[in-house]
């Protein structure tokens, strides 16, 4: 009776073992809920302006995420996390829409990971680090508003569209959105990616979502 029973309970232990391995392989064959669609993703959408706008749909996901929104605020201070909280220690923007604060006094050229004790791991750096101007807020603003605004030469910088997928495409200031620091989660895609999406989306138009 007790072999049966040990028996028994080494099959229950097998059964539920190899229930945790499918369920493994099945949680991992799942898509990431920070991925990016690919260009090719969209060639099946033959009218180009509906498949610009579903391209910069896809565009969307990226420049709002907190990686990006919180340095593109609407109000005078940035934001930080997941769930957009105000800058602390608080600072402000000066009369020229950029910040008055140094940013340098507390962020370095490159990510500081800070003792396993606190509260947050790492403070993000870089050597331009700064928030966007108030002419490039993107919080609160529907992606069709953000594409228009992002479009604009005098809002968006004084770039063309060329120089503004240049931009995505490759300034590393926009690549600290996918290298953090510990701590954040990564911006969805690689910038590899955003740049793609953003070079076909102005091959079909630069079309904006309504």
């Amino acid at each position: 009776m007790v072999r049966k029973l040990l028996f028994v309970s080494a099959v229950i232990a097998l059964i539920v073992q190899a229930n945790a391995v499918v369920s493994g392989a099945a949680l991992a064959a799942e898509p990431s809920a920070t991925a990016l669609k690919n260009p090719s993703d969209f060639s099946s959408i033959s009218n180009a302006s509906d498949r610009s706008r579903a391209l910069f749909a896809e565009i969307g996901k990226l420049l709002t995420h907190p990686r990006c929104l919180n340095c593109h605020p609407a109000g005078d201070h940035p934001l930080r996390g997941a769930d957009h909280r105000e800058h602390m220690p608080p600072v402000w923007r000066g009369d020229t829409g950029h910040l008055a604060t140094n940013c340098s006094e507390c962020h370095n050229d490159h990510n500081t990971t800070l003792h396993e004790a606190a509260s947050y791991k790492s403070i993000p750096g870089h050597p331009r680090w700064a928030v966007a101007p108030i002419s490039m807020a993107w919080e609160g603003k529907s992606v069709g508003d953000i594409c228009r605004q992002i479009k604009d030469v005098n809002r968006n910088g004084g770039r063309d569209l060329a120089m503004l997928q240049d931009h995505i495409a490759k300034d590393d200031l926009v690549g600290w959105a996918w290298n953090p620091g510990e701590g954040r989660e990564p911006a969805p895609g690689s910038q590899q990616q955003a740049g793609e999406l953003v070079k076909a989306w102005i091959d079909t138009g630069a079309e904006c979502p309504r």
